[in-house]
């Protein structure tokens, strides 16, 4: 038996109420391919039905297709599980958001491209902001869950303020504030819409997301 075949083997026999020889912490290890998918992607679907409260290693590991132990082993806790699946989710649509805005030609076709992608993500795949609320709220009561939260903020913060960087270099913005500062209000303002859109999906929106857009125009361009 491998040393992570043994260390699996112990963590499920934690998980399954029995007493190990020995309890170690366990340490944030890399997981990747399809196993991986499988795993992030059964929680994100357990967070979005159940919360994260609800979403036990029995849930996420039976819809996965593994064992309870390799999720302990890889991931230590469901809180860390979830942190994983909301990292993969942003580094997946920085990277969609960066293809799209390379496009752009004007200020207009980078608000309206911006402005896509939040309609998008709140008609097509409301999950994703449910697990990005999830991962605030335990924020806010899990010191190392914070740490994690603020550094995700911050690298998507700082990869939006590279784009805006990159396309007033180009010529297509003219930035009215430090990147930072205008990318924090852009995600400011498409949170808080994104938040209410969801809460009231019946409503038509239209004339708040204008309203947004003649915010964000002031920031982006004369």
């Amino acid at each position: 038996m491998s040393s992570v075949d043994a260390t699996v083997s112990q963590a499920g026999a934690v998980l399954d109420g029995a007493s190990p020889q020995v309890a170690t912490p366990v340490s944030r290890r890399s997981l990747s391919g399809e196993k991986a998918k499988r795993i992030i992607d059964a929680m994100r679907r357990s967070v979005a039905q159940r919360g994260t409260a609800g979403s036990t290693f029995d849930h996420v590991s039976r819809e996965a297709g593994v064992s309870r132990g390799l999720l302990y082993y890889y991931f230590g806790t469901k809180e860390q599980l979830l942190v994983e699946a909301v990292r993969r989710d942003c580094q997946l649509r920085m990277e969609l958001l960066e293809r799209q805005l390379a496009t752009a030609k004007t200020a207009d076709d980078f608000i309206g491209l911006m402005v896509q992608n939040l309609e998008d993500t709140v008609s097509e795949d409301p999950d994703f902001l449910t697990l990005l609320f999830e991962l605030f709220t335990l924020s806010r009561r899990n010191a190392d869950i914070a740490v994690e939260y603020a550094g995700l903020m911050r690298g998507t913060r700082e990869q939006v303020a590279g784009m805006l960087a990159v396309a007033q270099r180009d010529g297509i913005l003219r930035l009215h504030a430090e990147p930072e500062a205008v990318a924090e209000v852009i995600f400011s303002l498409g949170d808080g819409l994104a938040l209410r859109m969801l809460s009231e999906p019946d409503r038509d929106f239209n004339a708040a997301v204008l309203a947004g857009m003649t915010c964000v125009r002031a920031l982006l361009t004369d």
